[in-house]
């Protein structure tokens, strides 16, 4: 049974809803009967997800308003209008996010990740969160983290150095809602996998056979989040569930065993990590 915040004429908010997972969940859910607010840059992939959302609903059910996630202030402005036009939010999925590449001494794209990947999930929470509390009904925060904040791969630090944050901004956010008195509102861990996304297409113009769709990883977000799963954490076509258990338990153990960080990718524990992947428990 899905969760009571998903019900029809319920409001969703969506940053990042203008292509890739944000528009595939403003999708799923204008076409399970709730309203829908988009958050995306200004342009032409905004005003078209508009057009699509509004297919699958009606216009007045729809609104989509130019926002930039790394100033307070414009989400500030966003929040004041879905409340103007819809009178509050059931459901917040902070996912607006960036990966234009990044390396360890070069400053570039550093600034930009973080205030988008991370703060633009810190402050929608911070902006939404109070008014969705005070309205003493079933409610949902879904932050779309990364499995690359957990194992944390090398190759681009700063994007893994954003959702890191997010895990731990979520993990706290999560204890802090429970522990308020008469609040229905409950936070969780969006963690896809390898989806085929304008994010992660590169020059792809074809799904790879290993990634999932937005649409498929939406419809596993939703079936979790209805289960009570704090982590969801998203397979897809080639890693399984056990497969990722494996890793984070690996990358957890580095510091347990004193390894090397980032042991998985050393060359002297290459053989070790895959005798482990291996073992079952």
């Amino acid at each position: 049974m899905a969760h009571p915040a998903f019900s029809p004429f319920n409001v969703a908010v969506i940053t990042g809803g203008a292509s890739g997972i944000g528009l595939a969940a403003a999708k799923r859910f204008a076409s399970m009967g709730l309203k829908v607010a988009i958050a995306d840059l200004a342009g032409v992939k905004l005003d078209q997800a508009r057009t699509a959302v509004s297919e699958l609903s009606n216009d007045e059910s729809v609104l989509a308003i130019a926002t930039d996630v790394t100033d307070v202030g414009s989400l500030q402005k966003f929040q004041r209008a879905v409340d103007d036009k819809f009178g509050g939010v059931d459901v917040l999925m902070n996912n607006a996010g960036i990966q234009p590449g990044s390396s360890i001494f070069n400053p570039d794209n550093w600034d930009r990740i973080i205030a988008t990947n991370m703060f633009g999930i810190i402050r929608g929470s911070q902006v939404f969160g109070p008014h969705m509390i005070r309205r003493q009904k079933p409610g949902l925060i879904i932050n779309t983290g990364s499995k690359q904040g957990i194992t944390t791969p090398p190759g681009d630090p700063a994007y893994n150095v954003s959702k890191s944050g997010v895990k731990t901004f979520t993990e706290a956010l999560q204890h802090d809602l429970r522990n308020i008195k008469g609040c229905h509102v409950t936070a969780h861990l969006f963690i896809p996998g390898f989806v085929y996304t304008p994010l992660t297409a590169g020059d792809r113009t074809e799904k790879p056979a290993g990634a999932w769709t937005a649409e498929q990883t939406v419809d596993f977000m939703l079936e979790r989040v209805s289960a009570g799963d704090f982590y969801i954490l998203c397979p897809d076509n080639d890693v399984t569930r056990s497969l990722d258990e494996r890793r984070i338990l690996w990358a957890a153990n580095d510091i347990i065993k004193n390894r090397p960080p980032l042991s998985r990718w050393h060359p002297d524990f290459q053989d070790e990590f895959a005798d482990f992947l291996e073992q079952t428990e």
